[in-house]
């Protein structure tokens, strides 16, 4: 067994671990949640390219697009809030 295939295990335990972490009520563990999403995407990607799977890199670049809208609108939304309080 080549050592690349043992990728998709952190993959997926990265992608559990940053599901968690979105779903927290802390603001900290969420912004985590998005990063360690897009790490999540990167492990996938590479073991995609290794096992041929165009559909599997597809998603995993529309999900890191998805990642990456929804932190910038939270951010966004965050900072509309900061500055009507102040």
């Amino acid at each position: 067994m080549e050592l690349i295939n043992l990728l998709q295990w952190p993959a997926m335990a990265v992608t559990v671990v940053a599901a968690w972490y979105v779903a927290s009520t802390q603001e900290v563990k969420r912004n985590w949640g998005f990063w360690l999403f897009l790490v999540s995407n990167v492990l996938w990607v590479a073991w995609g390219l290794y096992s041929n799977a165009p559909a599997l890199i597809t998603l995993q670049l529309c999900l890191a697009a998805l990642n990456i809208r929804g932190a910038l609108k939270v951010r966004s939304e965050l900072k509309e809030k900061n500055a009507v309080k102040a």
